[in-house]
């Protein structure tokens, strides 16, 4: 089954895909991962792709495709995966159509306020990506990571400026997929409007909704 996690960014699509992954044993595939990977390995293609990030820009579509067509090849995605971050324009989501069959799309909407709170605070490993956040996803040790040991930081990205910025991207350019995938009859929405809802409360509703759509379609 691949699914689609569609939401603002700091809405938790990838707090959401990283616990669903080991119950629905589908990969996790998270564009922003990707990208990083290459800024960190300073390639040209990520030093390129820093000078948008650091702005809170999306990259080119013609690179995200590549980069994904190439992911979705892999033998961990013939069963399906988890696509976090992926597509974000219309553009992105008819290629994304000729290279793989999208089963569901789940749309995770939270108020913009809450978004800002929740990325302002939220901490990021340096060794294996994994989220945190100083209000409602503590590590256990103040800036390390519980599950590599790795030093957590705060992404240029995550500042209230550039926090703002990606949200006004996103409304332009990603939000017209909403309306995309309504009329493919594969979107559902899934809402959270309380910065302290636990993210396992979010990832029940996500697994009900997938439940029942398995269902419908078995």
């Amino acid at each position: 089954m691949k699914i689609i996690f569609l939401g603002p960014p700091g809405a938790g699509k990838g707090t959401y895909a990283s616990r669903l992954t080991p119950i629905l044993k589908l990969p996790h595939i998270s564009s922003g991962n990707m990208v990083r990977d290459e800024i960190k390995a300073q390639t040209q293609l990520g030093n390129l792709m820093k000078k948008y990030s650091d702005k809170g820009k999306l990259g080119p579509d013609e690179i995200m495709i590549k980069i994904l067509a190439k992911r979705l090849r892999k033998p961990d995605c013939k069963k399906g995966c988890i696509l976090d971050g992926f597509p974000r324009t219309i553009k992105q989501a008819k290629a994304l159509e000729k290279i793989s069959k999208i089963d569901l799309v789940i749309n995770i909407n939270v108020p913009d306020q809450i978004i800002i709170t929740r990325l302002s605070n939220r901490l990021t490993c340096k060794k294996c990506g994994t989220i945190y956040n100083k209000l409602t996803l503590k590590p256990k040790k103040d800036n390390i990571c519980d599950k590599c040991g790795g030093e957590l930081y705060q992404r240029e990205d995550d500042k209230p400026k550039v926090i703002q910025e990606r949200l006004n991207v996103y409304r332009k350019k990603t939000e017209p997929l909403i309306e995309h995938y309504k009329k493919k009859n594969l979107l559902k929405d899934v809402s959270c409007n309380d910065l302290m809802i636990p993210p396992e409360v979010i990832v029940e509703k996500i697994k009900s909704i997938i439940n029942s759509v398995q269902k419908s379609r078995s």
